[in-house]
């Protein structure tokens, strides 16, 4: 006769929700278990055991035992805040900045202040700027007036003169007075002295010869400054080169007749050229339009008489020729 075999049954398996709440349960009833401790302990032993409460509950104070502990623990805190971080090897070689104390450059870049109406101006055009305005207030000084020392306009005798043409091209000569005659005291380009006084550019860069004045060029920013030079100083050097204002035009007429007839050379030889090129295409479709037949066998015909003929085309016109055949 066999026993019956007893088995134990099998545990029932937790939902992730139950077994959650039995985890909180657990440690609810800890949590109480703790406080019920505590309490029958008393303050003395709490601080005795020196903030150890119950060994399955684990409590991190961090709080000081004292004020001045707190105040010390302030600190330290503050200057482990400020302390530098520490370098870190797996970054390798690197460069720490302190951005406080950086300038900024802008990167070499523009911004809107350094705007001129649509266009910014570029770093040189800021430098040259700068340099233009010390320049002009160095320029721009005047020495103290006194009567018996200080010079006098060459024309009116008047103490007020421009003391930038006395620096540039020692000459005394008021402000009005450089009005009054501008066929002694205007300015005249480097244009119009290579223009109109048949001077070179190494005579006019010469500032021994002819001291000359700069002045910021009216067209662009960027381009050079313009040379201005005095006409009466112009004149005197242009005289002395071609021997008075009649070897001076007759350096002109010369220089325009040479011109003239540089002109007219050219014109002819395109001329030339242009007749050889149509003589050298009339030609070309001259004899291009020279034709040679070349005749190929077409058919063959057989009149009444019993004759055969060959009917021969040119492939390249379509003519057509018939040639007996003996």
């Amino acid at each position: 006769m066999s026993t019956p075999s007893t088995s134990t049954p099998a545990a029932p398996t937790l939902t992730p929700s139950q077994a959650r709440l039995a985890a909180l349960n657990r440690l609810k009833a800890k949590n109480k278990l703790t406080s019920t401790s505590n309490a029958t302990a008393g303050p003395s032993s709490r601080d005795s055991g020196g903030g150890v409460g119950h060994p399955y509950v684990h409590k991190a104070s961090n709080l000081p035992s004292t004020a001045r502990n707190m105040v010390q623990q302030q600190q330290q805190s503050k200057d482990e805040a400020q302390a530098p971080l520490r370098r870190d090897p797996g970054l390798g070689k690197y460069f720490e900045y302190d951005l406080s104390k950086l300038h900024n450059s802008r990167g070499g870049f523009l911004t809107e202040e350094d705007k001129e109406g649509d266009r910014i101006k570029s770093i040189v055009e800021l430098a040259r700027e700068k340099e233009r305005e010390k320049r002009m207030i160095r320029e721009g000084e005047e020495p103290a007036i006194i009567i018996d020392k200080s010079p006098r306009c060459v024309e009116c005798n008047t103490l007020e003169i421009n003391h930038q043409f006395l620096k540039v091209f020692d000459v005394t000569v008021c402000k009005n007075c450089e009005k009054k005659y501008p066929e002694k005291y205007s300015l005249l380009t480097k244009t119009e002295c290579k223009e109109d006084y048949l001077l070179t550019d190494p005579e006019l860069k010469d500032e021994d010869l002819l001291p000359h004045l700069l002045r910021p060029n009216p067209h662009a920013s960027t381009y050079s400054n313009m040379m201005l030079f005095l006409r009466i100083q112009v004149e005197k050097v242009a005289w002395d080169k071609w021997g008075g204002p009649e070897g001076l035009d007759d350096e002109w007429k010369r220089r325009e007749e040479f011109k003239k007839r540089k002109r007219e050379e050219k014109f002819e030889q395109g001329l030339r050229d242009l007749r050889k090129r149509t003589r050298n295409n009339l030609y070309q479709r001259k004899q291009e339009s020279e034709h040679i037949h070349q005749f190929e066998d077409a058919d063959e015909i057989v009149d009444e008489s019993g004759d055969r003929k060959v009917l021969q085309r040119c492939f390249g016109c379509g003519a057509e020729q018939e040639i007996e055949v003996l």
